[in-house]
């Protein structure tokens, strides 16, 4: 048995990979800064050991290789051991590709945004058409396990993962999915993100051709027909290129679509004939996109047209995304992992098209790398605008220079000229006590951020319960 050792191993998907590996039999442990939940009791049900603190003794003689994840760099002890005792090690995304991915048929779902969900939807409709796939998630996918989970270890040839642009490790900068030998991609859409790691939309667009040069001549690129940067892409491609949206010149067209507080339903045209009516239990218009690529991908792997529509059906959705907490005393409460201005938007404003009489709280905590940056100050304003009431929380990341860090006083003046109620409330209990003294039946309460916002979810579910 090949003994593996991880560093950084409560981030969300070097715990998945830790438990991927397990369950292909290598003997896994791995470390961390801070072992806190939920990922460590992840790690924990999986079976797989957790070291608090990171320490050079733990790169011991039996090691066979470590896993690099890219929240360390340099200066790390076990980092510096590994490198100056020349033990073999990987990134994670290397690590994927060398034992998972060279004998699969690869299907990477990339895009600015809609990976997440698009990846869970496509990796179930293919579970469930029995074509038992291997699916790596980038979030608690509510149809993969028992009760939910980021993978799943199948027996058959198609492994489904999410390619994320973020980059691979402190010793490669460039983007993860780059690593995953591609040969069904759906890129989404193309935006500018990640701030921290790129410096501007043209070295965004750059790693996105590259991926596309890598697909092979028989497989298969699908582009958001509604993201110019997307379909920017298709001259590039040495495979067939298929488009998919709500213009009509998608290869793969969602019309006569309708909205109601139980999902959303729709037809779809493929060049331009029928090919079917397929109904989610989803929200917005950017879920129909994500359905569609799913839609492709599966006909792609000869689906039936009724097999994906009930796949569809059935799909449980993504935690954290418009997942709904509870609802107390007629205030429906959401969480939802947006942070970059068009997920906001589009969060928001499939919510306000299946409650079109509600009032939508959208409290906002400005903490990715991205959303922490002035540079999103316009986009933001504009954001909000299916709101009715916006509270702006303190920007996380409060070490930023004056010149680089979001402006949570100048979003709210912004949202007030714009005509929306908002209010910058620094505090989490602050937040808490203006909801429960202010909410109505009927309101619902859409909670945003991409980190533990100071415990808000459990904290405002308990204040509506008084």
């Amino acid at each position: 048995m090949r003994n593996v050792h991880l560093i950084g191993v409560c981030g969300t998907a070097m715990a998945t990979l830790a438990a991927m590996l397990k369950q292909k039999g290598f003997n896994v442990r791995g470390s961390d800064q801070d072992v806190y939940p939920p990922m460590s009791t992840f790690l924990q049900q999986e079976g797989i050991p957790t070291i608090s603190g990171y320490h050079a003794g733990n790169i011991s003689a039996d090691l066979d290789f470590v896993v690099v994840g890219n929240a360390v760099s340099r200066g790390n002890p076990e980092v510096e051991e590994v490198l100056d005792r020349k033990i073999r090690y990987y990134s994670l995304p290397e690590a994927l590709r060398e034992f998972f991915l060279w004998g699969a048929r690869s299907i990477v779902i990339a895009g600015t945004h809609g990976k997440t969900t698009t990846t869970s939807m496509a990796g179930w409709a293919l579970t469930h058409a029995g074509l038992d796939p291997t699916v790596f998630v980038g979030g608690i996918a509510e149809n993969l396990g028992v009760h939910g989970s980021s993978y799943r270890m199948g027996g058959g040839r198609d492994f489904v993962l999410e390619g994320d642009e973020y980059d691979s490790a402190f010793f490669d900068k460039t983007a993860k999915f780059l690593k995953y030998l591609p040969d069904i991609v759906v890129i989404n859409n193309v935006e500018f993100d990640h701030a921290d790691i790129y410096p501007d939309l043209d070295a965004v667009r750059l790693a996105f051709r590259r991926l596309v040069n890598l697909v092979p001549r028989r497989g298969l690129l699908l582009l958001g027909a509604g993201s110019a940067d997307a379909l920017a892409l298709k001259p590039l491609a040495r495979c067939c290129v298929e488009t998919f949206g709500s213009s009509e010149e998608a290869d793969w067209q969602a019309d006569h679509i309708t909205f109601s507080p139980s999902g959303t339903s729709f037809t779809v045209l493929r060049d331009g004939q029928y090919f079917g009516a397929f109904s989610i239990p989803l929200l917005g218009t950017h879920n129909v996109r994500n359905a569609l690529a799913t839609i492709a991908v599966g006909t792609e792997a000869r689906i039936e047209p009724t097999t994906l529509d009930a796949a569809l059906r059935s799909f449980k959705g993504v935690r954290r995304r418009l997942e709904t907490l509870e609802t107390v005393d007629g205030v429906s409460i959401f969480d939802d992992f947006a942070h970059h201005p068009t997920a906001v938007h589009e969060t928001l404003a499939g919510l306000r098209a299946a409650y079109p009489e509600a009032r939508i709280w959208a409290i906002f905590e400005p903490r990715s790398a991205s959303s922490c940056r002035r540079i999103f100050q316009s986009d933001f304003a504009r954001a909000f605008e299916p709101a009715d009431e916006v509270v702006i929380a303190a920007v996380y990341r409060s070490t930023l220079p004056d010149d680089q860090r979001l402006s949570a006083e100048q979003l709210v003046s912004d949202l007030q000229a714009r005509g929306t109620h908002a209010r910058y409330i620094p505090k989490v209990d602050d937040i808490v006590a203006t909801v429960a003294q202010e909410r109505r039946r009927g309101d619902l309460v859409v909670i945003m951020s991409n980190g533990g916002f100071g415990g808000m979810r459990a904290k405002i579910v308990e204040a509506l319960s008084v």
